[in-house]
């Protein structure tokens, strides 16, 4: 399945209504268990970095709700945050505008060819890694973006069935990505030969948050590729089944899951 052309669905619909797109930002964040590690992990640092500003590089933006997130939640923060789709940028930069946001600034960038030295206390990269087949570059390049001691989440499919994939003969479900995904020990071995020295990772949707997203994404992803029109079904659709996804999100993300098909992971540079 392509993922893009739904993504960009609701894009469009954002950029038509954009007062619609607050609402949006809170629908990705109840919606998708990323959200709800991701942003455990940012509250996290917020709270260990105690008063100190923090620069952050929002790494792959796509929507903006991260960056939307962090500047309401980050504070004291400045957030640069960047994509390779420059109508997504632009859009995100009208809207940030709109809402008095100046904390955030927006770029057009392409990850693999980045330049930035010692510029970020934060790298948040969320779903962009399994995109990019030159992923040894861009971790070369997040480590010399990053000041002394600082760190950088990415959260990507596992290769414990991320991408839908559970063996060899399977195709990702999603056909952008450039891999099906990392295993702890994988981003650990190739973050660490760019420099990184100190690493941590959480498994993410194990068994009950498999289940939610398949509830909850992928049978609905799969409706909306049949045809479009099946949008104006997703509200019922959702009506029905929201409850039993959200309790399965919940189980997943108070749980210690062992493996799983997404992992999020942290890798700091040295002092």
């Amino acid at each position: 399945m392509h993922y893009d052309p739904v993504k960009n669905i609701f894009a469009s619909f954002i950029r038509a209504v954009p007062v619609f797109r607050i609402g949006f930002y809170k629908l990705l964040d109840t919606m998708f268990l990323r959200s709800w590690y991701v942003r455990r992990e940012l509250r996290r640092i917020r709270k260990e970095q105690g008063n100190k500003k923090i620069a952050i590089y929002d790494a792959g933006s796509g929507y903006g709700q991260y960056s939307y997130f962090m500047a309401k939640n980050m504070q004291p923060c400045s957030i640069y945050s960047v994509d390779v789709k420059e109508d997504w940028i632009n859009d995100c930069k009208a809207f940030f505008k709109s809402r008095s946001l100046d904390t955030v600034s927006f770029g057009v960038e392409d990850l693999t060819a980045i330049n930035h030295k010692e510029k970020f206390d934060l790298i948040v990269c969320i779903d962009v890694m399994e995109h990019i087949h030159e992923d040894r570059t861009v971790f070369d390049n997040f480590f010399r973006a990053l000041k002394p001691s600082g760190s950088v989440i990415i959260n990507s499919p596992s290769i414990y069935g991320g991408s839908d994939v559970h063996d060899d003969h399977e195709e990702s479900f999603i056909g952008e990505h450039a891999r099906d995904g990392y295993s702890h020990e994988d981003l650990q071995e190739k973050m660490g030969k760019s420099g990184f020295a100190k690493f941590s990772h959480r498994y993410t949707y194990g068994f009950w948050g498999d289940k939610a997203w398949r509830l909850g994404i992928k049978y609905p992803m799969l409706m909306l590729n049949v045809s479009k029109v099946l949008l104006v079904l997703l509200p019922f659709y959702y009506l029905i089944t929201f409850p039993f996804t959200f309790i399965m999100m919940y189980m997943d993300f108070t749980s210690d899951n062992k493996v799983g098909s997404g992992i999020n992971f942290i890798a700091t540079k040295k002092d």
